[in-house]
Order: C-alpha cells, then sequence, then structure tokens
C-alpha cells in the first residue's frame, strides 16, 4: 500500500479559505478504500510558510505527493512541486486537475518536477496510477488518462479515460482529512441573509457537467468535451469540444450525503458546487431537484424557518438551508447565484450562453417574487463590447434596481476564448505562457484583452464610470475615443 500526500494549493491568496477541495477529498477518499495511507497538507486552510510545508514533505517518506487545482492555483503548485522534489526527492509527484487537464504538454514542459499527470476525471486514473505503483511498476504507458514523461524527458499523453458513469460508487468525500474548523470560521456567503449567518457550510457536488457551450467557461474534461487529438507525428493532445455528457447522482445519493455532513460535522448550509445547478435540473426533465426537495423534507433537513414561515434565526435554526446557481432561463433554497453576464442583446448573442435581455430580467423578477435572493455576476471586456454594451448595462441596472461590480472578462485555459485568442494573449505576455498563468487571478483585475475595442486603462475607467452611472462622461469618451481611432468602424480585428 502507498504512502500518499495531498496537498492541497493556495487558491486565493487575498482571499480567506472558504471551501474544502472537493476533488482532492473525494480522491483521498476513493484511495483509503483501496488500502492506501493518506494524509493531507491544505497549505490552503493554513497559509503556513514554507518552513511548516518543508517539515510536512520530510515527515513521513512518501511514495506519491499529489497536488491539482485549477489555472488560477499554478503559482502555489509550482511552488510546492519544486520544494516536494527537493525535499522528498523519492516520491513520485502526481498532478491533476484543471491547470494540468487544459495543457498537459505545455504544463509537463513548464513543471519538470511533476512526474505523471492525471488528465480529466481522475476517479477510475488515480486509484490504477497507485495500484501499479504498489506492484512496483512505473511504467504507464497503458494506463488511459495519464500524461507521462520518458527518460528524455519527452512528455506522452494515454488515451482519455471513459468518465465513470455510476456517479453514486463514489464514497463520500474525505472531510476529517482537513481542517474544517478553518472552514467553518469563513462559512458565511454574503448571497442571503441564511448563507451570511452560516456557522459551519460544508459544499458537495450533485451533478457533473452542463448543457451550455459559453466560450467564457471551462469544463475541463468532466462534463464530455474532453476528445484527444493526433497529429502527423503521433503526438496526442486534448482539445475541448461542444459535446456534453450530463451526470447526476441520484437524489438518495444527495440526501443521504447531506445527512451524513449534518450528522457528523452538524452543518448549517450546504453550498451546491454544480457548474449549473438549475440547467442540471432542466436536462432531467425538471424532475431531479423536485425529488431532492421532496426528500430533503421527508428526512428532516428542512430549515426550521421555511417550514413554519418565520424569519431565520441562526439560534433556534435547525435544519440545512441549501444554495446553488442558475442560469437567466431558469428558476425553480436560499439563494441563486445568475450569470447575467451583460444586459446587451448583441453581446449575450456572442457568448454562446443562450441568454437574452427579457430572460435575464424575468428570472431577477421571478427569483425576487419567490422570496428568494438572486446574486447577479457581471461581465465587461468581451471581444466585441463596445459603448453601446456599456450603456446598455448601465440602463438595465437603473431599471432593476441593481447594483453590480463587473468582472473582467479572462480567457481561461481550457476556454473556447483561449483557444480561439491563444496567439493575442501570448503577445501581450511576449510569447510567455507562465508569465500568462502567473498573472491569472479571479478576474477581479485585467490580465489578458480580448476586446477588440478597448485597452486595459479604458475597461477600468469604463467599469468605475459604470458603477456611479455616469453616462455622460462615458459618452463623452466615445467622442474621444472616436478622434483618437479617426472612425469608429476602424476596429482592431482579433486574430484567429
Amino acid at each position: 500500500m502507498a504512502k500518499v500526500l495531498f496537498v492541497n494549493p493556495i487558491i486565493r491568496e487575498e482571499d480567506d479559505p472558504r471551501h474544502v477541495p472537493y476533488g482532492m477529498a473525494l480522491l483521498a477518499s476513493i484511495a483509503m478504500r483501496e488500502g492506501h495511507l493518506v494524509q493531507v497538507y491544505d497549505a490552503n486552510a493554513w497559509r503556513a510558510p514554507d518552513a511548516v510545508l518543508a517539515q510536512i514533505l520530510k515527515a513521513d517518506r512518501w511514495d506519491v505527493i499529489g497536488i491539482g487545482g485549477i489555472t488560477t492555483a499554478y503559482r502555489s503548485i509550482r511552488h510546492v512541486v519544486q520544494m516536494a522534489k527537493e525535499v522528498a526527492p523519492q516520491a513520485l509527484v502526481v498532478a491533476g486537475g484543471g491547470f494540468l487537464t487544459s495543457m498537459p504538454h505545455d504544463i509537463m514542459r513548464l513543471l519538470p518536477q511533476i512526474d505523471v499527470g492525471v488528465v480529466g476525471e481522475a476517479f477510475v486514473s488515480f486509484p490504477e496510477l497507485l495500484g501499479r505503483l504498489d506492484a512496483g511498476s512505473r511504467d504507464w504507458a497503458q494506463v488511459p488518462g495519464l500524461v507521462w514523461r520518458d527518460g528524455s524527458g519527452r512528455s506522452h499523453l494515454n488515451p482519455e479515460r471513459p468518465l465513470m458513469q455510476d456517479l453514486d460508487r463514489l464514497p463520500y468525500p474525505a472531510w476529517d482529512l482537513f481542517p474544517l474548523d478553518v472552514y467553518f470560521k469563513n462559512s458565511m456567503a454574503l448571497f442571503s441573509e441564511e448563507g451570511m449567518l452560516a456557522r459551519r457550510r460544508l459544499d458537495v457536488n450533485a451533478s457533473y457537467g452542463c448543457s451550455l457551450i459559453c466560450r467564457f467557461c471551462f469544463h475541463l474534461g468532466i462534463a464530455g468535451d474532453l476528445e484527444h487529438t493526433v497529429d502527423r507525428d503521433g503526438q496526442r493532445d486534448v482539445t475541448f469540444t461542444y459535446k456534453r455528457l450530463i451526470r447526476y447522482h441520484s437524489p438518495r445519493y444527495v440526501v443521504d450525503l447531506v445527512k451524513h455532513v449534518r450528522e457528523r460535522f452538524g452543518v448549517d448550509f450546504i453550498g451546491f458546487l454544480d457548474e449549473n445547478l438549475m440547467t442540471m435540473h432542466q436536462s432531467s426533465g425538471k424532475k431531479w431537484l423536485t425529488e431532492i426537495a421532496r426528500l430533503w423534507i421527508e428526512e428532516g433537513l428542512q430549515p426550521q424557518c421555511v417550514r413554519e414561515g418565520v424569519p431565520h434565526d441562526p439560534e433556534r435554526c435547525a435544519g440545512v438551508h441549501w444554495g446553488g446557481t442558475s442560469h437567466a432561463t431558469l428558476v425553480s433554497c436560499s439563494h441563486l447565484l445568475y450569470g447575467y453576464e451583460s444586459f446587451s442583446p448583441r453581446v449575450l448573442k456572442t457568448i454562446g450562453k443562450g441568454a437574452t435581455v427579457e430572460t435575464n430580467e424575468r428570472s431577477l423578477r421571478w427569483t425576487m417574487e419567490a422570496g428568494i435572493r438572486p446574486i447577479p455576476n457581471q461581465m465587461i471586456g468581451f471581444p466585441d463590447e463596445d459603448f453601446d454594451s456599456i450603456r446598455d448595462n448601465v440602463h438595465a441596472w437603473n431599471r432593476l434596481g441593481l447594483n453590480a461590480l463587473p468582472f473582467f472578462a479572462t480567457p481561461y485555459p481550457g476556454t473556447e476564448w483561449y483557444q480561439t485568442y491563444k496567439s493575442r494573449i501570448l503577445g501581450q505576455y511576449g510569447g510567455d505562457l507562465e508569465a500568462f498563468l502567473l498573472d491569472l487571478g479571479d478576474a477581479t483585475r485585467v490580465t489578458a484583452i480580448i476586446s477588440k475595442k478597448f485597452n486595459a486603462v479604458e475597461l477600468y475607467g469604463l467599469r468605475q464610470l459604470m458603477v456611479q452611472r455616469d453616462l455622460r462622461r462615458i459618452a463623452a469618451y466615445e467622442i474621444e475615443w472616436n478622434r483618437l481611432h479617426r472612425a469608429a468602424d476602424k476596429e482592431e480585428v482579433l486574430p484567429a
């Protein structure tokens, strides 16, 4: 049996640790079920100095050091794998998750400390890797879903691993390996009164996939969108498509899981991590969430304040509140996060989501009428953003009584935007992919610009004018912009 150390990298250095890494907790549970010895060092939760990480790496003779995360964790992942090879050279360094799946060969080139990568879903590939290691083999060529390097350092991508169909075969995540007190301290989610007053929140994933094809969104191999291509030299690589494979845990599994965390950890709020909870409900024939709600009530999980129709009081409210994500065309919880993106009809047609201004506004009205507080997310800096779309957003905010600080449209690896504008993106970083990865954040600041019309200074300034509802100065700058560019119709055309 292998000794496995999982390291959860720092996700958002500027924010408190709020979410136990669900995928890592699942893989830890799977590995333990297979008989392996597992420990976790949660660097994101502890935010400790390097001396602590060094102590952990020296604490045992680890056979495997596993790490993964999304692309915005790249800086921390790079640091951890470098230290791992220095301090624990005997360990096999295994990486996975979105940062690697979106560009396996690039990551293996940038981080030579990684011995093996798990591309896409790891539920089967990772335990198979551990089994081979147990048997004394480091021949990875026959294991689907892995990227590995040969003696010369060249990376090789194996055929893709089929996605698991029966999700209910998965064990419950090994939450107890993580410092839950740290996460519980940061349970509050400022999206609803119930979320804001939460004291012991945990997150669950009830489904995998999304039927939408949003060009700004990455799925990273767990939604049926990942395919492998083979070039003329026989080199295999990943590409992302519009194909979708939607998978669900059964309502019984979901409710039993929530009962488990309620009894084991005393949770009072569940955050659904599903990529788009309401879209998944729609794809199920509008039965899935309805059945979850029925069992939620039947099993005694319905919050007392909801059952009695009284204001929420965390001191006396028994039961479990929950919140999740939705789409503007769907309203069916304590809060729903809506990705409205824009209130410009033209921009909405270009992003592939299928929403309209009318569905955005209708969902807001319906959700308010249902007593649920909707949280609208917006973005600016789309490829086709212009002064009209900027004004469309401000007019909608005034009309609907909304306050928003838009995110900046960001071409994360694994998105259609990244594939379409890759040469332009890298051109802004002198051709240095790693410089771009190190610059990526949570879209609250500008990184690579894909707007045809506006530069970084203009996007920052226009966003501030939008927040202030200063339509007069927006109009004045449009005149100035046109003067500087000689004519509005001479916009830059982005290379494919």
